[in-house]
């Protein structure tokens, strides 16, 4: 569905008007800076003051996409570095708390994602943490591992293992606070394209298990991303972690889904100005399912839509 760019505008005010009803579920949003800066048309004030007058949290998208690592076919590194200690220091005077950086790794036959590859996408998210800490603001550190793929799942896990090993080695050697961070992975599933699928319970253990086995347990927090999955798939995943028995989890288990947080109510929107009360009220329910998962609490739903959101390659 393609919306117009203002009506985009009106949308993103339409989910701020619903912070009172989601703030039991939602504690901080992620921003592009065109939405810090973004004014009511009947007010003149920012829009973002919907959310901090309900103590929600603001954040910041910093990086500034990918581009094609030189040497390292078919594998990116993502821009952003130069100017980041200005950029960062300016958003946390326009009420910034905390940012976020995606890195973007892709296992493939050819032997992706390679060392070197790893190597740089793990450096820059660590500079970037480095940077953001001293600006005072918290570190979202992603090192996504795309689901784009024909891979098992054994394989993501080992993947998904010798990702994050790299990646807190390199946060400890860059002098990153790690208490003060948070992480934003992919969960342990299978390639989108892979005939083998993986239950919940499955995906659950298998993404506990390689946490617990290279993520220090001073991390306070993982917030995962849904990474194409169904908005059912992503809150049914992430209510089985939180429902694990006898298993370690000395983080906070949580979300910051995009695509499955938000496609309930793009859809109920439609880009037409009389459907903004059934937009709040899919984006209400779609938080509050998620609010539940955080728990080990949610049930399910035969309203959430199970469609697949997986885009090949994603980029925003």
């Amino acid at each position: 569905m393609r919306l117009f760019f203002s009506s985009f505008k009106v949308y993103r005010q339409t989910l701020f008007e619903e912070a009172e009803r989601v703030k039991a579920s939602i504690g901080g949003v992620i921003l592009f800076e065109e939405t810090l800066y973004q004014t009511d048309p009947e007010t003149g004030g920012r829009i973002v003051k919907l959310l901090q007058d309900h103590h929600i949290t603001l954040g910041i998208k910093v990086d500034q996409g990918t581009v094609s690592q030189d040497g390292c076919p078919g594998e990116v590194v993502t821009r952003g570095l130069e100017g980041l200690d200005e950029r960062c220091e300016r958003y946390k005077k326009a009420g910034c708390d905390f940012a976020k950086w995606r890195g973007v790794l892709k296992i493939t036959a050819d032997g992706t994602p390679s060392d070197v590859n790893i190597k740089a996408v793990t450096s820059d998210l660590a500079k970037y943490a480095r940077v953001c800490q001293q600006n005072g603001l918290v570190p979202i550190v992603e090192p996504e591992i795309l689901p784009d793929g024909d891979h098992s799942i054994e394989v993501c896990q080992r993947v998904t293992e010798r990702v994050l090993s790299a990646q807190y080695r390199e946060l400890i050697e860059h002098d990153v606070y790690i208490e003060g961070t948070l992480l934003k992975p992919n969960m342990v599933t299978p390639g989108q394209s892979c005939a083998t699928r993986a239950s919940h319970q499955e995906i659950a253990l298998r993404t506990v298990t390689a946490f617990n086995r290279v993520v220090p347990p001073a991390m306070p927090g993982v917030v995962f991303l849904s990474g194409g999955m169904s908005e059912e798939d992503a809150s049914l995943n992430l209510n089985a972690m939180n429902g694990l028995q006898n298993v370690k989890k000395p983080w906070k288990l949580s979300f910051s889904f995009g695509r499955a947080l938000q496609a309930s109510s793009i859809k109920a929107w439609g880009g037409k100005e009389e459907n903004r009360a059934a937009c709040g009220e899919a984006f209400f329910q779609r938080a509050k399912a998620n609010g539940e998962a955080c728990h080990g609490m949610y049930k399910g739903s035969g309203e959430a839509s199970t469609d697949s959101l997986f885009v090949p390659n994603h980029v925003y």
